[in-house]
């Protein structure tokens, strides 16, 4: 059976962001999805359990950003009110 190449311990990765600033561990020879960036890794990449690490410590709210934004414009219109 084929291995996971996200489950790849010997494997080279990329943390990717996308715009609504969610995280993705990436394999270095899978081409970048349309609509994100690598945020951590290039130009070669990192180990996994490295770049898992950058992601756990960055990624600290995994809401949308459009979502913490709405939130954020509901409290402040509530404390207008």
């Amino acid at each position: 059976m084929a291995q996971n190449p996200f489950d790849d311990d010997n494997g080279r990765f990329y943390a990717l962001v996308n715009g609504e600033e969610q995280h993705s561990l990436w394999p270095t020879f899978k081409p970048v999805p349309t609509g994100w960036s690598i945020a951590y890794g290039a130009p070669g990449g990192k180990p996994r359990q490295e770049v898992l690490d950058w992601i756990d410590e960055h990624w600290t709210d995994i809401r949308p950003k459009s979502l913490r934004d709405h939130i954020a414009r509901s409290e402040a219109q509530a404390g207008l009110n």
